[in-house]
């Protein structure tokens, strides 16, 4: 007698499987290839540094305000905190994609412009490595680079011989960013403790372009000179973050689970170049990845409720970027500070599901809502660059109307917003449409014949 096993189902199930693991595998290159080339941000503010940080939560927890650093659940990837993976479930391959489209504004003063844009978000694949050790990998965009815009015009001078206005303003444009891929343990080392580590591969490249533009009378003239100015850079380098988490039992259907994370500064060794006109100049490994910190925490309710907060710190103050410089009477492009502040980011969130095991399928969908808010981590001119505050709900729909079926389609929709307390600067205002699927199947269950 064969006990759980049915010919047909499981000729049916290894063809599924096998059709499954050459879609995640076609995927992951397809989706490789397009991070290496597609900016998922149209913002003015990525000009500066490495570029705006992209959002490291995904499908479960981007609409809970991206918390993650205590949350821990077998069926789901936490990449946020690593210490997690220990809690993936035995019998289960967890794969998980998702891709957002955004839809924008910035404004400055009364001039205001409309931006769109959809890009590729994350792949991760989870899985118990061995009893209490569990694995994680994937790709995901660690920072953004993509605007094109041009500055006002501004009164420089008056032609000496007709005595009309001379004007100046300057077109700035840029694409490029950091790319992301890991791989991640997680290990319960001593009874409910957890620990993990990712090891993270960066790579990617910029290019910044100035490029002057004078006008005379209102009438653009090539008379005045301007200076061309072709920022480039080609990085590579590793990325490495620690994290641990403990649950505490409060009652027989409450515990609490503490987590932290603690992620190594260090110095990229790469160059970046600056071709001034037809002078090229070279800044030795300017740029520095920050120490950063984070602790948090997830109360659980029986499986119906989880409610969770982070804190995170990053400390962006002491890293350097390349930038003109006046040495003497000599032009220098040179690592320098002050470009960065430290970044402060709270968030908290929520998920309710009403029955997870009732058999009406409005009951088996994961309700979330959630917020954040982050401090300035750039300077623009010497002031306080932007910070940023985000609203988000979502929810997690079942694929399959079976109560046993743990793969969801991740919906959320975000309102961000993204301003300076800084003079004549820009505000931005994003309505995010966030989509991920988690397939989460039981590929390592043993059938027993009796």
């Amino acid at each position: 007698m064969i006990s759980n096993y049915n010919s047909k189902k499981e000729k049916g199930t290894s063809f599924f499987k096998s059709a499954i693991v050459t879609l995640i595998f076609h995927f992951s290159l397809f989706t490789f290839h397009s991070f290496a080339q597609v900016s998922s941000t149209l913002s003015s503010y990525s000009r500066f540094g490495l570029g705006l940080l992209h959002d490291q939560s995904q499908g479960f927890n981007k609409s809970m305000g991206g918390v993650g650093l205590g949350v821990r659940i077998g069926n789901r990837i936490n990449t946020i905190n690593p210490a997690s993976y220990s809690a993936i479930d035995s019998l289960s391959l967890i794969f998980d994609v998702g891709m957002n489209a955004s839809f924008g504004q910035m404004k400055q003063g009364t001039a205001s412009v409309n931006v769109r844009n959809a890009s590729f978000d994350y792949v991760h694949v989870g899985m118990r490595l061995a009893r209490k050790l569990g694995l994680a990998a994937g790709f995901v965009p660690y920072t953004n680079i993509g605007y094109d815009y041009t500055s006002p015009d501004k009164a420089v001078a008056n032609d000496a011989l007709t005595t009309q206005a001379i004007t100046n303003s300057n077109t700035y444009s840029g694409s490029g960013g950091l790319n992301r891929a890991y791989v991640g343990v997680g290990w319960k080392v001593y009874r409910d403790l957890s620990i993990g580590a990712n090891v993270s591969f960066l790579w990617g490249n910029y290019d910044h372009l100035v490029v002057p533009l004078y006008k005379e009378g209102g009438v653009s003239s090539d008379y005045y000179d301007g200076t061309l100015k072709t920022y480039t850079a080609s990085l590579k380098t590793y990325m490495i973050d620690f994290g641990a988490q403990y649950p505490v039992r409060l009652t027989k259907q409450d515990w609490l689970n503490i987590g932290a994370t603690f992620g190594i500064g260090h110095k990229i060794a790469q160059d970046a170049t600056l071709l001034l006109v037809d002078t090229l100049f070279t800044a030795s490994s300017p740029f520095d990845l920050p120490y950063t910190f984070g602790i948090g925490g997830a109360w659980q309710h029986k499986n119906t409720l989880l409610v969770a907060a982070d804190l995170h710190q990053e400390f962006w103050s002491n890293c350097r970027v390349p930038a003109d410089a006046k040495v003497g009477d000599e032009f220098r492009y040179i690592p320098q500070k002050g470009f960065y502040s430290n970044r402060t980011k709270v968030a908290a969130g929520v998920q309710w599901t009403p029955d997870p095991f009732d058999k009406r399928y409005w009951k088996r969908i994961q309700y979330r809502a959630g917020v954040n808010y982050s401090t300035p981590f750039l300077k623009v001119d010497e002031n306080s660059g932007p910070r940023e505050i985000s609203l988000t709900v979502g929810a997690g729909l079942p694929i399959m109307n079976n109560i046993n079926n743990r793969s969801v389609v991740n919906f959320g929709l975000q309102w961000l917003r993204r301003s300076s307390s800084a003079a004549n600067s820009i505000t931005e205002d994003y309505l995010l449409i966030n989509v991920g699927v988690t397939f989460n199947e039981r590929w390592f269950q043993k059938y027993k014949i009796e």
